[in-house]
């Protein structure tokens, strides 16, 4: 399979590095100016659970292919899109045109509906995924984890051609494919795990800072207590983790986080200690939507003033 990943960014490198491995032809689409910013190669520190204890690190100098514009006479079979959700709107404008007969796979979180916000790229060519890997750039070097699993729905009863040849893909590159039947809802469950966090990134700078922290990760427990209200008001269904953290107490939330999920020795740790990317446009979505419920929510609005 040829394959297109638009941008240069942490997750779609990672995957794109995968899907080389496994054999398929990949390259980059970059904005005029990055091709000679990026250069020919990114700088590989990956943790690979894929494969065994003893070889999950893998340390590579990774020669890559970089376009600066996407023909609309291309013969891509896939399009792979990674962004920050406030940044879907651009890419499906620049792209819609430049589609051709390609599959596009947005492997991102949404807040917003999902098949309004890719209009007016065709939703038969659409596939709606989500990546499990994580990391940051440091320069031009990229300290990055995947983990096995990756997680797809549909709006179907039963998946299209195009989903499945997708979910073939990555079974193919040795993941684990997960299929989630409410979609929409998983997707903005984990939307709402991620601005908790990013709440507390708003107070304090960085995420590294927030998982070194105990208060702060007391505070994401206590940020999900209200962004909880706004699922509800959104109509999406909880699923067990978001209910497990809207019934425990903060403290509680807080010692596991600490000493489970971002212990120091953690790949968890390893991976969100390198993320630099800018927060704020998705807690700004869940403000909104608060206030348009006319919900409470003190810990939101008081950090809006941060948002940029």
């Amino acid at each position: 399979m040829k394959i297109l990943f638009f941008g240069r960014g942490v997750i779609g490198t990672q995957y794109a590095w995968a899907f080389e491995n496994a054999g398929h032809t990949v390259e980059f689409y970059v904005r005029e100016g990055r091709k000679a910013q990026y250069g020919s190669h990114v700088n590989l520190e990956i943790w690979d659970t894929r494969r065994a204890k003893k070889e999950r690190l893998v340390k590579e100098k990774w020669p890559i292919v970089t376009h600066e514009e996407i023909k609309e006479n291309h013969d891509y079979d896939l399009i792979f899109i990674s962004v920050n959700p406030e940044q879907v709107s651009s890419v499906v404008k620049y792209l819609a045109p430049r589609v051709g007969n390609a599959t596009v796979l947005f492997f991102n979180n949404f807040w917003q509906d999902l098949q309004s916000a890719v209009q007016p790229i065709p939703l038969n060519q659409i596939v709606f995924g989500f990546p499990g890997a994580g990391g940051g750039f440091e320069g031009n070097t990229l300290y990055c984890g995947l983990y096995k699993t990756v997680h797809f729905g549909t709006f179907e009863f039963e998946p299209a051609k195009r989903d499945l040849e997708i979910r073939k893909l990555f079974a193919g590159a040795g993941f684990k494919v997960v299929v989630h039947k409410d979609f929409q809802s998983w997707l903005r469950n984990h939307f709402a795990v991620n601005v908790a966090m990013e709440v507390e990134v708003l107070k304090s700078g960085s995420f590294k800072k927030v998982i070194s922290s105990h208060e702060s990760l007391i505070g994401i427990g206590r940020n999900m207590k209200e962004i909880i209200t706004v699922l509800k008001a959104k109509g999406s269904k909880l699923d067990v983790s978001t209910r497990v953290m809207g019934e425990l107490p903060p403290r509680v939330v807080g010692f596991l986080m600490s000493k489970v999920i971002f212990s120091p020795k953690s790949m968890a740790y390893a991976l969100v200690e390198h993320n630099h990317y800018k927060v704020g446009p998705a807690v700004q979505e869940i403000i909104s939507e608060a206030r348009k419920h006319g919900i409470k929510a003190p810990r939101l609005y008081e950090v809006e003033s941060l948002i940029l």
